[in-house]
């Protein structure tokens, strides 16, 4: 995929979450719950967030910007976001064996079908700190 349609995909993704969190709220207050809980689970066939550097963090989150732990098995976009030329996005598990280049700083998306079981990310050449894993159900 070219870095234009990337891009483009990445432009358009931003801009329907930005629509998404424009609805209205029944609270009286106009308040919105921001609990955080240690678990998430997000509806197959949706967007997720992989992010990379640019200092030493790697991170996968759901639409709303939390940790990714659990999942129900299907179909993922995941926009992954490389911010470091010395750092990558490598994600592993059933069926799934994706990654950024070491060298490169780059946007790319990938459609991803999770199985269950237990899926790991990592930066390769800092796996022992920059890793994380997530399970999926079903």
């Amino acid at each position: 995929m070219t870095r234009t349609r990337i891009g483009f995909v990445i432009g358009l993704a931003v801009v329907a979450l930005a629509l998404a969190g424009c609805g209205g709220d029944d609270d009286a207050g106009g308040t919105t719950d921001t609990e955080t809980t240690t678990e998430t689970t997000t509806a197959s066939g949706t967007t997720l967030n992989a992010s990379v550097g640019p200092g030493f963090e790697i991170s996968l989150t759901d639409a709303n910007g939390a940790d990714v732990s659990t999942l129900p098995a299907g179909s993922y976009t995941i926009d992954v976001n490389d911010q470091s030329d010395i750092h990558n996005f490598h994600l592993t598990g059933t069926g799934v064996d994706e990654s950024t280049e070491v060298s490169e700083v780059e946007t790319e998306t990938w459609e991803v079908t999770f199985e269950a079981g237990t899926y790991e990310f990592m930066c390769d050449p800092h796996a022992s700190t920059m890793n994380g894993s997530f399970e999926v159900t079903g």
